[in-house]
């Protein structure tokens, strides 16, 4: 019999952090080549806001509340982070409606910065949209549906397997305080 333990990912490895960076390096690198044929300044402001929006924005309002972020490490280690210092306070528990409003509109500005540029590169402009779509398909099939993180609004663990998981005594690994 299968325990709900073998089904939940409780750890991400190295090579799983390799894998979804490198996974998501596809549409970053498709938009960096689009605005680089216009404008060197514009895509440096992009990987300027990348990279305010994914070590500030997201890990502040979304990852604080991670099962992966609340382990006992002094650094992060989950899925698209590796060895990264907790420089915020971890917050167990369910987002709160503003945390998710931050969280959606600055994923949104992420992801339509480039559709300007792209715009006028058809053929990036598919290579940039078929990647994120596979991107967001592939972690909705092959993540969520057993990641720990069960306040996640992505979260696809059954109601049988997230009880499974907090009778065996993992609360706090479940994000479930």
């Amino acid at each position: 019999m299968t325990t709900c333990e073998d089904q939940l990912k409780t750890k991400h490895g190295l090579y799983d952090c390799l894998y979804w960076c490198l996974f998501l390096a596809i549409p970053i690198v498709t938009a960096c080549l689009a605005i680089s044929r216009s404008s060197t300044l514009w895509m440096v402001a992009y990987i300027l806001a990348s990279i305010l929006i994914f070590s500030v924005v997201v890990f502040k309002f979304f990852c604080t509340h991670c099962p992966h972020y609340l382990q006992g490490e002094k650094t992060v280690n989950c899925m698209f982070i590796r060895w990264v210092p907790k420089y915020f306070q971890p917050k167990p528990g369910p987002y709160s409606f503003v945390e998710y409003v931050i969280v959606a509109v600055a994923l949104l500005v992420w992801v339509a910065f480039p559709v300007y540029w792209l715009y006028f590169y058809h053929g990036l402009l598919a290579i940039y949209l078929i990647s994120l779509v596979v991107f967001v398909a592939t972690m909705k099939r092959y993540e969520c549906g057993r990641c720990i993180h069960f306040h996640c609004p992505a979260n696809s663990v059954s109601e049988d397997i997230r009880r499974r998981f907090s009778e065996a005594g993992n609360h706090q690994a479940g994000g479930l305080s």
